[in-house]
């Protein structure tokens, strides 16, 4: 089969990358072995290239957006068959036995691997996936709205809850890509009042299309005090803006898995008044459960932006640069 990997992390304009000839993986005896038909593009692959996040598989494939459909069983699993169509997320296994697994914190379980970072994931023609941790995917969506629900729609999803948001709300999201676009949808179809602070004129423009209260630049206030806010951007230096326009009480959620350094906040106007500061990680696989099922009661919907699985590079560099807004998918165009 073609798969990518990551043959030496770089910034994505050196070519850490190659598109490589590979075996057809094999699934263990509890794993589903996919045939991907479809792989969202999220900025964790780009860390995992560009190697902010180290590594944990020497020449990883990443992607962990996967829509696939089954093509082959390990001799355990039960409930699960060749044609099912199936999502593959972030979240590959868990250990199932230490004191987070036991009382519903799974994402916390530090013996946990993850797709695309501890095993190959999605930009290949093949993955697999431990069948319990593999998801049904909600019927009447396509191969490439689904993708980008698997981890850009779960973590904001997550990051929601965190956030403890009053119903009625009033909430700011800083960053407005993949995952901010699909939060909103779910706030918003909650009734929250939603702000977005992003850099970007094309995100602001579709977050206003989505229906958000107001849309300004990244280091803006927003036109009222906030209840909650989210941090999207990989960008330390947003942290202190976020919490200086949260209102008394307010919570700041940071959804990434990478930040960079956060400077000296300053408590009077960035912390007191109960203001509190959370990180979000990973996700449960209950998380993914509550988004799906929300993401088809509310037609929560990814605006998305196609790519042949063979220009996986070309998107990953175009993630970076902010070339478009949305979410982008890899589409597997390699017959097989």
């Amino acid at each position: 089969m073609r798969a990518w990997a990551v043959v030496r992390p770089a910034p994505v304009e050196e070519g850490p990358l190659r598109f490589v000839q590979r075996p057809v993986p094999v699934p263990g005896d509890d794993e589903l072995l996919v045939h991907v038909r479809a792989c969202g593009v999220c900025r964790t692959d780009l860390h995992v290239a560009e190697g902010d996040l180290p590594v944990h598989r020497p020449e990883v494939t990443p992607g962990h957006e996967v829509v696939g459909v089954v093509a082959g069983v390990g001799a355990g699993v039960r409930g699960l068959g060749v044609g099912d169509r199936v999502g593959v997320a972030w979240l590959r296994r868990t250990d199932g036995t230490c004191a987070y697994c036991l009382r519903g914190a799974e994402n916390l379980c530090p013996h946990s691997e993850y797709t695309g970072w501890d095993a190959d994931g999605g930009y290949a023609e093949y993955t697999t996936v431990p069948a319990a941790f593999a998801h049904r995917l909600p019927e009447g969506l396509d191969d490439v709205a689904a993708a980008p629900l698997l981890c850009a729609g779960i973590i904001g999803y997550r990051a929601l809850r965190r956030t403890s948001l009053p119903p009625g709300g009033r909430l700011g999201l800083y960053g407005f890509g993949g995952s901010a676009h699909l939060c909103a949808q779910v706030a918003l179809a909650e009734g929250a009042t939603v702000h977005v602070l992003t850099r970007g004129a094309a995100a602001r423009r579709l977050a206003l299309e989505l229906g958000v209260a107001s849309a300004r630049g990244a280091h803006e206030a927003p036109p009222e005090p906030l209840d909650a806010a989210i941090l999207f951007a990989p960008v330390g230096d947003l942290v202190p803006v976020a919490l200086r326009a949260l209102d008394r009480g307010g919570i700041l959620s940071i959804a990434g898995i990478h930040l960079t350094d956060i400077p000296s906040l300053r408590y009077e106007s960035e912390l007191f008044y109960e203001k509190e500061l959370r990180s979000v990680t990973s996700n449960t696989r209950e998380d993914a459960r509550e988004f799906l099922a929300l993401a088809a009661l509310h037609d929560i919907h990814a605006t998305t932006h196609t790519y042949p699985l063979s220009a996986a590079d070309r998107a990953l560099a175009d993630l970076k640069h902010g070339r478009f807004d949305g979410a982008a998918v890899l589409v597997n165009d390699v017959a097989r």
